[in-house]
């Protein structure tokens, strides 16, 4: 039964002559920089920041603080189901590669930082909105993120992940505002220190099910945790260069995305609540549209729908109840 899925991964440079292809989550943070009068400056500046960050992070051995440069692939997973020619644009996560100016070397960085795709959307602007229509108290659905969970883990698994990459991704997400962060005394000299939330939140529990565990850094000069999304050991499965690549690329979009948080004008305490009305906050030079965003991640849950879970309803139920 699991011959039935196929993967094929393409990449595309993120850079500032990018543009989205059709098969793209619009909602991705990258791909929304890209569109509009102000695209190429949107990137360019990004692009920009990104670079600054890793170099603020890499200080050794790097006195002018330009030794480093950062690029980024978009990688592309289309699932092949049946055999039947008919490919779905399955996930899409961002690939760092990280140039040393100074020894002219290309070093390959951190697969996964940014996390989107189809059917999560589905899971959370359509099945869960559903679900919850005129019910009085909120409730998660039975067997919320468990198909999307498994295809997740059948991916990663595959030989043409392996073929690709030489490690386990590492997904680099927001902190939840509903959630309270507890300052630990766990430093790390890259990752900086860890905090704790107060209770697991739904996109805890939906990325566990991918077998991703999380934990939460605030990385020196950062104003806020990060929540961190990985497998095995993330504080030394991973170099110094590869964690600040991560660092790096996921909160400068943070920045642009999510500024009451990660381009607040004070630090994150010993005890931190997110808040996305905090008005103390810097904007960047870089345009952001927060609510065709939204909008967006209806339609394309809707999109996902139509095109994979209806279709392949019973393919895809026979097929996550068989999988070990």
């Amino acid at each position: 039964m699991n011959n039935d899925f196929t993967f094929k991964i393409k990449s595309i440079s993120l850079d500032e002559n990018y543009h989205p292809s059709n098969s793209t989550r619009i909602t991705t943070n990258f791909a929304n920089l890209a569109r509009g009068e102000s695209r190429q400056e949107n990137l360019r500046n990004a692009l920009k920041m990104i670079d600054n960050n890793f170099n603020a992070l890499a200080t050794w051995d790097n006195p002018t603080g330009d030794r480093y440069s950062v690029e980024l692939e978009i990688v592309s997973v289309d699932m092949n189901i049946e055999n039947d020619g008919q490919a779905f644009p399955s996930i899409e996560v961002l690939k760092t590669n990280i140039i040393d100016h100074k020894t002219n070397e290309r070093i390959e960085g951190i697969v996964g930082n940014n996390f989107s795709s189809y059917v999560r959307d589905y899971d959370f602007s359509v099945l869960l909105l559903d679900h919850n229509k005129g019910q009085s108290t909120f409730s998660i659905p039975d067997n919320f993120g468990e198909l999307h969970g498994k295809l997740f883990q059948h991916f990663i698994n595959s030989n043409v992940y392996k073929q690709h990459f030489k490690k386990l991704p590492v997904i680099c997400l927001s902190v939840s505002d509903n959630k309270t962060y507890q300052r630990t005394e766990n430093q790390h000299p890259i990752l900086g220190y860890e905090y704790q939330p107060n209770e697991s939140s739904l996109t805890e529990q939906y990325f566990k099910k991918m077998g991703l565990q999380v934990r939460y850094f605030m990385p020196p000069n950062s104003v806020a945790p990060l929540a961190f999304y990985f497998f095995g050991d993330l504080l030394n499965d991973y170099s110094n260069l590869e964690l600040i690549s991560t660092i790096s690329t996921m909160e400068t979009f943070q920045k642009i995305y999510r500024p009451e948080i990660y381009n607040a004008n004070a630090v994150a305490g010993q005890r931190y609540q997110p808040n996305l009305k905090n008005a103390d906050h810097s904007l960047t030079q870089i345009v952001y549209d927060r609510e065709e965003r939204s909008r967006l991640a209806i339609e394309q849950g809707k999109f996902a729908e139509e095109h994979f879970i209806k279709p392949y309803q019973t393919v895809l139920e026979q097929w996550s109840a068989n999988y070990a």
